[in-house]
């Protein structure tokens, strides 16, 4: 059984080599690094190039693409692995991670979506904090009870895409919501209590100026209503009666 991270990058020359680096530190003999680079103008290529040329299990092209969404389909296209991890290259594994994965995808059942927990750093405000998405469900994910901080922390089947398509190219932001949102309605879902990858938020991210601009929050609560509407009936009922007591507790919480 093999995995293969995906890594989609454009003009990342000030962290590419760190995340090489990281899953060359994985000492993970079953993994293949894709990297798809979207025709980068700084030394994102000549980084790329110089690793590829030592360490044979690095993969890589670079052309122009529509986004990340869009880099990772094409890398999909190419992978090898049973086994999918997506790696941001400003993002990190934790020591022997891949490994760990590797392990507990040996019992699970076709499809399956792994998650475990990730450590979130917010440069701005120099604060860490631990996501652990241990009441994993799909209800629990769509009352927004339970959330997954970041694709580091969470591999799959390849398979999967054969049954729910590819990322959503026009998606340039919460692509990840929508597909562990897609995956999760048909997935087997397995919840680790391990540190499995660590993400961060510093600025000039995506992810940064989308919150600092209010549509972080907006897209999130789309993707829960849309796939909220594709539940049989009853279950749609009990999803959205749950959340509705959620948002009540929250509310009535934040006004004492």
């Amino acid at each position: 059984m093999k995995i293969s991270v995906l890594t989609p990058v454009y003009n990342g020359e000030q962290f590419i080599a760190e995340c090489i680096e990281n899953v060359i530190a994985q000492n993970c003999p079953n993994v293949e690094h894709i990297i798809a680079d979207g025709g980068s103008k700084d030394h994102t290529v000549a980084i790329i190039r110089q690793y590829a040329e030592r360490y044979p299990h690095i993969r890589w092209f670079s052309e122009p693409d529509r986004g990340q969404s869009d880099a990772m389909n094409k890398a999909l296209k190419i992978a090898e692995g049973e086994i999918i991890g997506v790696l941001n290259i400003d993002d990190l594994y934790e020591p022997n991670a891949l490994n760990t994965v590797l392990e507990q995808f040996t019992t699970l059942p076709v499809p399956s979506l792994l998650v475990g927990n990730c450590w979130v750093w917010d440069e701005q405000s120099d604060r860490t904090f631990l996501n652990r998405p241990n009441a994993l469900s799909l209800t629990n994910l769509l009352i927004g009870r339970t959330h997954l901080a970041n694709p580091a922390a969470y591999f799959y089947h390849a398979s999967l895409h054969q049954q729910i398509g590819d990322y959503k190219v026009e998606e340039h932001y919460a692509m990840d919501v929508d597909f562990v949102l897609k995956a999760s309605m048909i997935a087997h879902l397995k919840y680790i209590d391990v540190n499995l990858g660590r993400y961060r938020i510093y600025a000039n991210t995506k992810t940064a100026i989308d919150a600092q601009v209010g549509l972080s929050k907006q897209r999130y609560q789309t993707y829960l209503q849309t796939y909220t509407d594709k539940l049989p009936l009853t279950q749609r009922w009990i999803v959205q009666g749950l959340r509705s007591l959620r948002n009540l507790r929250v509310t009535l919480q934040t006004s004492i």
